[in-house]
């Protein structure tokens, strides 16, 4: 009898993790005032460094770098020690938190003007830090790490802005860093 009920228990457990796993996850809508309040605001001409204890002089300017497969590189590499803070360089609405093959542990901000932030090769995001989230310049998201196709690089952060949605008109961050 103890053991029906435990391959009974087993059975709809092993039902229920293959139904999680296998759901479609639904992406998580930007609230329209957030959003449409941020589309007013101005992006600031410069922004923070967005890694603790990095200084403006310190910064490379990595933009338009090749890179594989023939694309060049769409943002700046700021190096640091693996685990140092990321904040965000603007306010905004954390609107993906994702690990793809590229970036690997990724955010995607957006900012004033529409803008969209992207913070690639993470460690990790903050805990508790979710898709929709409110954030304000200087707030901690992340830690610098080396994942995606940065794994077998120094730790650094890949930075990246784009003026035309998410992942379009990639513009050079440096300028606004400098």
């Amino acid at each position: 009898m103890r053991h029906s009920i435990s391959y009974t228990v087993l059975g709809m457990l092993m039902i229920l993790l293959s139904a999680c796993a296998t759901a479609p996850k639904k992406p998580t809508p930007l609230p329209d005032a957030q959003v449409n309040k941020l589309k007013t605001m101005r992006l600031d001409s410069r922004l923070p460094v967005p890694v603790k204890g990095v200084s403006r002089n310190q910064l490379s300017d990595t933009w338009g770098a090749a890179r594989s497969q023939g694309r060049s590189h769409e943002g700046i590499d700021i190096m640091a020690e693996r685990g140092t803070k990321v904040y965000s360089a603007t306010e905004g609405l954390v609107a993906d938190l994702r690990n793809n093959n590229l970036g690997g542990k990724v955010i995607w901000i957006m900012g004033p003007a529409g803008s969209w932030h992207y913070y690639a090769h993470l460690d990790g995001h903050k805990r508790g830090l979710n898709v929709g989230d409110y954030v304000r310049k200087g707030d901690l998201i992340g830690y610098v790490g080396n994942t995606g196709n940065a794994r077998y690089t120094a730790p650094h952060l890949h930075y990246g802005i784009y003026l035309n949605g998410k992942g379009r008109g990639a513009v050079n961050p440096y300028p606004y860093l400098r």
